[in-house]
């Protein structure tokens, strides 16, 4: 889980860097270090919103997997239940 975070944040800051690059500008300059952080943690917020997101897919699938497996179970009972049926008359 927290390897995607620190993904998207390193994500972040070669988004800056390729910026700087575009821009020809140098990557460490002093007056404009402090935008690397800001540049992390939007990167890890969406890294972190990305987690729930994928979170919650798994839960619903989970879910639906759940009930279609109750769904068959239900089916084979009715299907052997008439099926004894058939056999018994």
């Amino acid at each position: 889980m927290v390897s995607k975070v620190l993904f998207w944040s390193g994500f972040g800051v070669a988004v800056r860097i390729w910026q700087l690059g575009i821009e020809m500008r140098p990557f460490f300059n002093r007056e404009s270090l402090w935008v690397y952080p800001v540049y992390a943690s939007i990167g890890g917020s969406f890294g972190y919103w990305l987690m729930g997101v994928e979170q919650r897919q798994f839960k619903l699938l989970s879910d639906r997997r759940d009930s279609l497996l109750e769904k068959r179970a239900r089916r084979k009972e009715r299907e052997e239940a008439a099926a004894a049926a058939v056999g018994e008359s």
